[in-house]
């Protein structure tokens, strides 16, 4: 599952981030690293952008860089 395809109050932790380069680390600079817990705050309407919070500070993250992050929901 990705981090796109969650919804608002779900929690989850990251498994792995994928894609390459300097996309690759962008995201992991901001925060989304293997192993982290977050929580899914807002998704706007037409699902772009996701909020999470994580390592608590809030973070907004694209649809695009959100589906580059695979997650597994935690219960």
């Amino acid at each position: 599952m990705t981090l796109k395809e969650m919804n608002p109050g779900e929690s989850g932790k990251i498994v792995k981030v994928h894609g390459e380069g300097p996309v690759k680390r962008r995201i992991m600079d901001m925060g989304l690293t293997k192993g982290i817990s977050f929580v899914v705050r807002k998704v706007a309407p037409l699902g772009d952008p996701v909020e999470i919070t994580v390592r608590g500070y809030e973070l907004s993250i694209r649809k695009f860089d959100a589906e580059m992050v695979e997650v597994e929901v935690l219960k």
